[in-house]
């Protein structure tokens, strides 16, 4: 009995000790953790939300902390979640004394400086995810090796400023199912070893510098997402690619791959988007790659050949088709018109011919066409119209398009962009585009349209980009406009070489807001507009450019090569965000206006061959960043402006010909007092000109030797002997 109690007794002390052992070790191992992360948060420099200021404290429990979750059986930290934060500054190496966690998220934050070493030690952590920071150096060379990391299921270190070289151990990373290292610095060859990661589902190692050749056994059976797009990888695509059967996205684009587009691919009955773009691959489009799963496919921008198969009739759920500057050749196939999801179709600078088919009205959820710089001919299908209720941008440039341009656009019309230029088009502007009220772009440039000005564009009150460059296009703009602030939005006008007549249209150049400074104007995000990509050629500064993007800040006036007559408005001078101005090849008189000295910001003015009086305003020396002025072939007289400093002392004599009363630098004739000013502008023409306004060069030259020797006579009369006085009294009113 004695016996039996004391056992019962030593049993209890002993349950006792380890109690007690217990409840210290859990109290030690949570001020461990409280203590690392006071450690974290006193290395925050700052915090925008005051997320942590006002919540790690000690005078609340640890496992209550914002971010902070804890395992309730051992009252450790299993899992720090801070993401999204604002939070500035560095991480330190005690995060490892964390040494139950299993999740840590740092992402979406502005950390910066290494990842400590021991991190890569914590044997319990599952997720690793510091993306979106600014984190740099490199990667542990023995990172999951030795045991280290052995549970690790998700490494996200995207978007952030890592480099050297991707660690071969990582493909001892056994139970990896998501591996990130997305837009980093890493260079060097992807490791082989990646392949053996059986459990890998997601790799995105895009936007690096990866070199070399592909692993041809990068892909395993669980694989669903391989995006390696934006490297410097090389040789052909690894046919083993089409081993994966559960992969769904292939990104391969902007590399340097060469060879021919596998035609394995079609082997991968889950593969919804093939992005393949933007290399060196040859050879046909294969048939096999329109499957009936595949929703986005890119080859754009390669060096294919052939026709576009028929078989893409039966990628009945394509949603996004894009072969630009993929040199294909022949005729769009009749079967697109199947593809009834089908939103973007670029097709873009190859060497289609023939008709745009009728079939592709079918396709009514098309929304981006774009067919620009090819050889199709014939006219633009009146069904496109019916399709403006949800096609965004319709771009036809460059084609040998003929015919009118469609005239039925209905109400409720979608579009945002339509460009014909370079085309063959006649007839006159259709007047339905107004029923367009989201349109930004309208360029129908460089074709044979015959019409007065629109002013019933005035009401598409998001228009930005209008051209009508070169067409024949006539009449005068009334120089009051009918609306009291017409196209508000308009920063690219350009209506140049037309048969435009009449003053200049002053209710434009008063009055276009966009080209003017608002105080606290809102910059738009989001807009399509800021990603407008279609290239539009502008005369700027003198030389025919083409603009791929037109940003927001892009401002021109291009009204030269009309006949337009009268002087320039005083009014001008309020467009003081205009950066290019080309009034050249018209028929204005009167002074150049000094407020064009109030366009602070003017890198062009081009007001050539036009027949301008008067001095060049000096204020135009304050237009700190003109680059081009071009005032020749005027009737301009006086000293040219001086300025040590500013743009005018670069500009050489061409800025000044064919102004023969101009004088001073750059010129080689200097400023006399009292000289003789002409009153004809000299303008650009041959030797065999005849005559200008009845007067030629002969009798002028005539004038002035009958003139000096008659002068010379009577004045040596007079000073020689002071008669005959009524004859100098006729002349000086002598007595």
């Amino acid at each position: 009995m004695e016996k039996s109690s004391f056992c019962h007794f030593f049993l209890l002390a002993f349950l006792f000790s380890v109690h007690n052992h217990s409840t210290t070790a859990k109290t030690s191992n949570i001020d461990n953790d409280r203590s690392s992360l006071l450690t974290l948060k006193s290395l925050i420099t700052s915090d925008p939300y005051n997320s942590l200021t006002n919540n790690w404290t000690t005078e609340v429990s640890v496992c209550s902390w914002i971010g902070v979750t804890c395992d309730s059986l051992h009252n450790r930290v299993i899992e720090l979640d801070i993401s999204n934060m604002g939070l500035v500054g560095t991480i330190p190496p005690e995060i490892e004394n964390l040494s139950s966690l299993v999740t840590l998220n740092l992402g979406y934050n502005r950390f910066h400086g290494p990842i400590p070493s021991s991190v890569f030690n914590m044997s319990l952590l599952e997720t690793i995810s510091v993306a979106s920071n600014s984190l740099s150096g490199n990667l542990p060379v023995d990172i999951c090796s030795h045991g280290s990391l052995g549970r690790l299921v998700v490494l996200d270190l995207s978007y952030n400023d890592f480099d050297d070289e991707m660690p071969s151990s990582l493909g001892q990373c056994s139970q990896l199912e998501v591996l990130s290292l997305f837009a980093n610095r890493f260079d060097g060859k992807v490791p082989r070893g990646i392949g053996n990661i059986t459990r890998l589902q997601q790799l995105y190692l895009g936007v690096n510098s990866f070199s070399g050749n592909l692993p041809i056994d990068i892909c395993k059976h669980n694989l669903n997402a391989l995006h390696l797009n934006d490297n410097m990888l090389s040789g052909e695509i690894p046919s083993n690619l089409g081993r994966c059967p559960k992969l769904h996205a292939l990104y391969l684009s902007l590399n340097r791959f060469s060879g021919s587009v596998p035609r394995e691919i079609g082997n991968l009955t889950r593969l919804e988007d093939v992005l393949l773009g933007n290399n060196a691959l040859s050879g046909n489009i294969p048939w096999e790659i329109f499957t009936t799963n595949i929703r986005t496919i890119d080859l754009s921008n390669n060096l294919l050949q052939g026709s576009i198969p028929l078989t893409i009739g039966t990628s009945r759920n394509l949603v996004s088709l894009n072969l630009a500057k993929s040199n294909i050749s022949g005729r769009i196939p009749s079967t697109i018109g199947n593809l009834q999801y089908l939103s973007l179709l670029i097709l873009h600078s190859n060497k289609l011919i023939g008709d745009i088919p009728s079939s592709i009205c079918n396709l009514t959820s098309l929304q981006y066409l774009h067919l620009s710089s090819n050889n199709l001919e014939g006219q633009i299908p009146n069904c496109l119209v019916h399709l403006s209720k949800t096609l965004r941008v319709l771009h036809l440039k460059g084609n040998n398009f003929r015919g009118p341009i469609p005239t039925t656009f209905s109400k409720g019309c979608t579009l945002q962009s339509i460009n014909l230029n370079s085309n063959k088009l006649d007839g006159k502007l259709p007047q339905s585009l107004v029923n367009c009220g989201q349109l930004e772009v309208i360029d129908i440039g460089n074709n044979g349209i015959r019409d007065v000005f629109p002013y019933w564009m005035e009401t598409l009150l998001e228009l930005r980009v209008l051209v009508l460059r070169s067409n024949r296009l006539n009449g005068d703009i009334l120089s009051t406009s009918r609306d009291k602030l017409p196209f508000p939005k308009l920063q690219v006008l350009d209506i140049s070489l037309n048969q435009f007549t009449g003053s200049l249209p002053s209710g434009y150049l008063s009055n276009l807001r966009a080209m003017t400074v608002v105080e606290g104007r809102r910059i738009e995000k989001g807009n399509w507009f800021s990603n407008y990509q279609e290239s539009i050629v502008f005369v700027l500064k003198g030389v025919e450019l083409p603009v791929m993007r037109i940003l927001q800040t892009f401002t021109t006036v291009d009204l030269s090569g009309n006949r337009f007559s009268g002087t320039i408005p005083q009014s001008i001078g309020n467009l003081n965000s205009l950066r290019y101005l080309n009034l050249s090849r018209n028929n204005i008189t009167g002074n150049i206006p000094s407020s064009l000295g109030n366009m602070s910001i003017l890198e062009s003015l081009d007001l050539s061959s036009n027949e301008l009086v008067g001095e060049i305003p000096s204020q135009l020396i304050s237009l700190t960043f003109l680059s081009l002025l071009n005032l020749s072939f005027n009737n301009l007289v006086g000293q040219i402006p001086q300025s040590s400093t500013g743009q005018f002392p670069t500009f050489d004599n061409s800025s000044y010909m064919g102004n023969s009363g101009l004088c001073g630098l750059p010129l080689t004739k200097m400023c006399v007092q009292n000289e003789v000013r002409p009153l004809l502008p000299i303008l650009p023409q041959g030797d065999d000109s005849g005559f200008f306004d009845g007067f030629g060069w002969q009798p002028v030259v005539l004038g002035y030797g009958c003139g000096f020797i008659f002068g010379t006579t009577i004045g040596y009369f007079i000073f020689r002997y002071g008669r005959p006085k009524w004859f100098v009294g006729l002349f000086f009113y002598v007595q």
